[in-house]
């Protein structure tokens, strides 16, 4: 089943603390190209992120916007400075004898001095927090795949008609090929009879004239190939594999044939049907652009 390069997709994945969405854009591209927005938790995991992407898609721009949010209260830690502490202690004792006070130094009196207790939040768990990114990205890209499949499936369908539109043009062309050779020999024995009418005609060589232009404007060999390519470009259709590229190809040596009857055919009815088979090819090569 061919894929387009188009979609989107998005995932959220929570723990009791934290909650992590990922959201994932893709439009056409040559080559597989990944922009991440990330924040600063989760920067160091953005080269995993843009290795999973990889195992997804090999083709198409992807634009993924991470976003995180604390969803729990932190541990807070109570650090105390004894140092700090203990002087604190024996300058207010040293203030106290100075002055002639009782030294009556309170234990709240001692938190509440600067810097003797400060609060510090838990580091946040970068375990935790890389099991979640990563299982977003994974849940994302699973949309965003199944999305270019369903996109895919409408292109395939597209494709399908237009090659039924070329094989029936092609199938015309065949019929009318074998009358055009025909009265073109025609049309050539009696110009040469008009041109030479009092004068003695080598046969045997008008004979290998005639049939070395009859050579030369049969299209046989271009509508043979022309029918494997579609056959060719069927199958693909059909692939589980990446195939745009491969489309590309077989769309352009279409091209080339149909270009090749054109300019070996000078007959109406065959070179209406090349300028018909040229449009449908020009909307099948826009159509595959957006195949991965």
């Amino acid at each position: 089943m061919i894929r387009s390069m188009t979609g989107f997709g998005r995932a959220m994945a929570q723990s009791d603390e934290y909650q992590i969405t990922v959201e994932m854009k893709a439009v056409n591209h040559r080559f597989l190209e990944t922009s991440v927005r990330i924040p600063r938790q989760l920067a160091s995991q953005e080269d995993a992120l843009k290795k999973l992407l990889q195992k997804y898609f090999s083709r198409g721009k992807i634009d993924v916007f991470v976003t995180f949010e604390q969803v729990g209260a932190k541990n807070a830690v109570i650090k105390v400075d004894k140092e700090l502490a203990i002087a604190y202690h024996k300058a207010l004792s040293e203030l106290a004898e100075c002055c002639g006070l009782p030294c009556d130094i309170s234990l709240t009196q001692l938190a509440a001095a600067s810097g003797a207790l400060r609060v510090e939040s838990a580091a946040d768990d970068e375990e935790s927090l890389t099991c979640l990114l990563l299982q977003a990205a994974a849940e994302a890209a699973a949309a965003l795949s199944r999305m270019r499949e369903q996109e895919g499936a409408a292109l395939g369908s597209d494709l399908e008609e237009r090659l039924g539109t070329l094989e029936r043009l092609i199938s015309e062309i065949s019929a009318f090929a074998p009358h055009v050779v025909r009265e073109q020999q025609q049309k050539l024995q009696q110009r040469i009879a008009e041109l030479l009418e009092n004068v003695a005609v080598d046969e045997a060589r008008l004979a290998n004239e005639i049939a070395f232009f009859a050579d030369k404007v049969d299209i046989s060999e271009e509508l043979t190939r022309f029918g494997s390519h579609i056959q060719q470009f069927r199958t693909s259709l059909t692939s589980a594999e990446p195939v745009g590229r491969k489309l590309e190809f077989i769309q352009q040596e279409m091209l080339r044939e149909v270009n090749t009857i054109g300019s070996k055919s000078n007959a109406l009815d065959i070179n209406k049907r090349v300028i018909e088979a040229k449009s449908e090819l020009e909307k099948i090569r826009e159509q595959i652009q957006n195949i991965e």
